[in-house]
Order: structure tokens, then sequence, then C-alpha cells
């Protein structure tokens, strides 16, 4: 498996990944609710990824296999992981955490001192194993709530 940048040419297999990740695997949050999931899913399209990709003030990397797409993350420059989902097929199979791994070593190349994200509930142990902590109360992000966490990638002052 490789980790690297997403290209505008990845966009339709990557939203496809996007999609399938919070419908199969994501139903400890959307409860199979229609309307949550089609307000979640909203803007996972060719046309978003691509300008996601495409967007100078983040970075967005997928995880590919023989060709196939198996996950897709993305951080902002200012240090907060935006997107963290793996198709279905792929789950436990190390994707998220390499996904992660690639994304922290992005925000320390920027002198990050931590990274920021919303944990779903789906993936909220997940992150605790990766060192990321709860930073407050759970928070309603469209129709699914979120719950804050941060991880220190650096020390203040370290090179």
């Amino acid at each position: 498996m490789l980790i690297r940048p997403a290209i505008a040419a990845d966009a339709e297999q990557a939203a496809s990944v996007l999609r399938r990740s919070i419908h199969d695997l994501c139903a400890l949050d959307h409860g199979g609710n229609a309307e949550v999931l089609a307000q979640w899913l909203g803007n996972k399209t060719s046309e978003n990824v691509r300008a996601w990709i495409e967007a100078p003030d983040r970075r967005i990397v997928v995880a590919e296999e023989n060709g196939s797409i198996l996950g897709v993350g993305s951080a902002s420059d200012s240090g907060e992981i935006t997107l963290n989902y793996v198709a279905p097929e792929a789950r436990f199979r190390g994707v998220s955490k390499a996904i992660v791994a690639s994304l922290e070593a992005y925000l320390r190349g920027l002198e990050r001192t931590q990274s920021t994200l919303t944990s779903t509930r789906t993936a909220h142990a997940f992150y605790l194993a990766m060192g990321y902590e709860n930073t407050g109360e759970p928070e309603l992000r469209r129709t699914v709530s979120g719950l804050p966490m941060k991880k220190i990638l650096l020390e203040a002052g370290s090179p």
C-alpha cells in the first residue's frame, strides 16, 4: 500500500471511497437515517473532491494498492485533519493509521505543534489509540455529532 498526494484524476474514485465509507462504516453516527446520510454525503462529489485536491491550503492523500484507492485523508495547513475515510473492503488493514501518520508528518513539516480533528463516534476509539485526546463536548456538525480532539505533534520550540 502506498500513501501519496492525491491528483485530480483520483477525484472520482476518492469520492466513491468517501461515500461508501460513510454509508457502510459510520452507521453508529448516521443510524441509517436517509436525511442525515443525504446531508453528510451531499458534498462528497467528484467535483468537490477535485476542488479539495487543487486547493492550495490543504493536503489530500490517498492510500493506493494495485491501482485502487483504499482510503482518503486530508489536513488543512492550519493543522486540522479534515478527512480520514477507508473503503469498507479495506477496513482493519492499517489504511487509516497510515493516512493519519502521513498527515501528521505533513503537519510536522509545516511546524504545527498539534493536530486537531473532529471525530465521529465510529472513529473515536481509533483516534484515542492513535494518541489523540478529547478537548471538549461533542458538537453538532451538519447533522452528525462530532467529538473534538487534539494530539501534540511537536513541543513548542522543537526542531
